[in-house]
């Protein structure tokens, strides 16, 4: 019983719980037989090192439960009845067996792996913003003067759409920042983008039909797309982007592209303007989809980014999809989507069916956050704060790391690339560095093809410059163990 206790998984239940549940299961295996009496609460509290209540609140909850009998004077013994019986037994401790009988959808969606964050946060984590500096106390003030306002109101559903007073500000703000052409009644309010693409591809298109991805690409749409049923037709890079050649040039076409122009995942590149514009006119022809995911363009270091895809689209074929997780937190999950005028209405009843709306409280305070002007303020405060740990991460790895990778800092963005230039393994490097507490993403993974040079990626936006130079130098000497290895 002891080591059942003190098993990991059962740490979160309280102590009278696990107590329950671990002479529960002796019952169930029939380890205490019917009619067999238990320890006196006195006796196993001692000997388990716990008070005599929580040994009693064990056994009453077993008594109510029917699993014992509590005769007075006499002591606990474990029930006579029927359901624990060999017969009843069996069909408690059965495993399930047979195939496990998902839909096709749901074993692509099993298959895939999902799209898992990590809950705690160690260098070189990517896509990961500072949160240690967040204006919390500010936040939690205009959160106060929301519930004040709004009293119990904010706490009823929401418009699946999303409230009104955060589309207009997201709408004024693609549009002043990102040369949007949006408006309040264009802009559908989601957890995630990761729901918007997953919405995207449920959507517009078909199992088996055709959509060209970025490679490398963002695992997370790859993941959306193949769950979808779709076929993922890759389409290569260079220093200026997707090779629009290659759509352009396709015989068989797509109904379809997706795209994070404005800052590739993972290599960094941009995507030129004419190439921009020879797609939207591709779209148009084709009557094909655009998905512009503009994850992360609030962080641009150096000039001014491109005005995105959405805003150069006079003919309503893309989709903007942006994100508040990389700009302010990633627990606030709020994300958008700015739609074409035809699908607004489509795509607002399609979330209705995945998680109904947003919470209005987090949506309010947003919107107060941004016409506030502290969004404004936060992200430019943070894009300074990034640029300088990007500097910081440039140099270290130059310093200790110039034997084994090559940097390639990006104009913006959250994450820095590096190429293994050594001749070591990229699994081997990504598992070796996590053994030392280092989280890096291998780049191997995000090409669709195996012409992808090995390599990884590290988030640095998250980290102080201190923090980036004690993991670069634990890096050095993993590197330098597998190279001696």
């Amino acid at each position: 019983m002891k080591a059942w206790l003190a098993h990991p998984a059962h740490a979160a239940m309280p102590l009278h719980a696990r107590i329950q549940r671990a002479i529960r299961q002796l019952i169930l295996d029939h380890a205490l037989g019917a009619g067999k009496p238990l320890p006196a609460s006195r006796a196993l509290a001692k000997s388990l090192g716990v008070s005599r209540d929580t040994v009693e609140a064990a056994y009453g909850q077993l008594h109510a439960e029917g699993f014992i009998e509590r005769r007075v004077g006499s002591g606990s013994f474990v029930a006579q009845v029927t359901e624990l019986t060999t017969g009843r037994r069996s069909t408690l401790q059965a495993a399930p067996s047979g195939p496990l009988n998902l839909s096709k959808r749901g074993n692509a969606v099993f298959r895939g792996g999902g799209v898992r964050e990590r809950l705690s946060l160690r260098p070189f984590a990517h896509g990961a913003p500072e949160t240690r500096t967040f204006p919390l106390h500010l936040w939690e003030r205009l959160e106060r003067q929301v519930l004040k306002e709004s009293g119990t109101q904010a706490l009823l559903h929401a418009d699946p759409q999303g409230v009104e007073p955060l589309r207009r500000v997201i709408a004024d703000y693609v549009n002043l920042e990102r040369g949007a052409r949006a408006t309040a009644d264009r802009v559908l309010v989601l957890t995630s983008s990761q729901q918007a693409l997953t919405l995207c591809a449920n959507m517009l298109l078909d199992p088996g039909d055709r959509i060209f991805i970025e490679d490398p690409v963002y695992y997370g749409a790859r993941r959306a797309f193949d769950a979808a049923g779709l076929e993922c037709a890759p389409v290569g890079l260079d220093r200026q982007g997707l090779l629009v050649d290659q759509i352009l040039n396709d015989p068989r076409g797509a109904k379809a592209v997706f795209l994070t122009p404005s800052h590739q995942f993972p290599t960094g590149a941009t995507l030129s303007l004419d190439r921009r514009l020879a797609l939207i006119e591709w779209a148009a022809r084709r009557q094909a989809w655009i998905i512009e995911d503009d994850y992360d363009s609030e962080f641009h270091y150096a000039g001014k980014p491109t005005a995105c895809a959405q805003g150069l689209d006079p003919h309503d074929r893309t989709l903007y999809v942006g994100t508040f997780t990389k700009s302010l937190f990633p627990g606030l999950r709020i994300a958008y989507v700015v739609l074409p005028p035809q699908l607004v209405e489509p795509m607002t009843v399609a979330r209705t069916l995945l998680d109904g709306h947003s919470a209005p409280i987090a949506q309010l305070t947003l919107a107060r956050f941004m016409e506030g002007g502290h969004f404004g303020a936060h992200v430019r405060s943070m894009r300074g704060v990034y640029a300088e740990r990007l500097g910081v991460l440039v140099d270290l790895v130059e310093t200790h790391l110039s034997d084994f990778v090559e940097a390639e800092p990006p104009a913006g963005g959250l994450q820095m690339p590096c190429l293994l230039t050594c001749g070591l393994v990229e699994g081997a490097v990504v598992q070796a560095a996590r053994r030392a507490g280092i989280e890096l993403l291998g780049l191997s993974g995000l090409h669709v093809g195996e012409s992808g040079r090995p390599g990884f990626l590290m988030g640095f936006a998250a980290y102080t410059p201190d923090e980036i130079e004690v993991a670069i130098r634990k890096l050095a000497s993993v590197f330098q163990a597998m190279t001696k290895a």
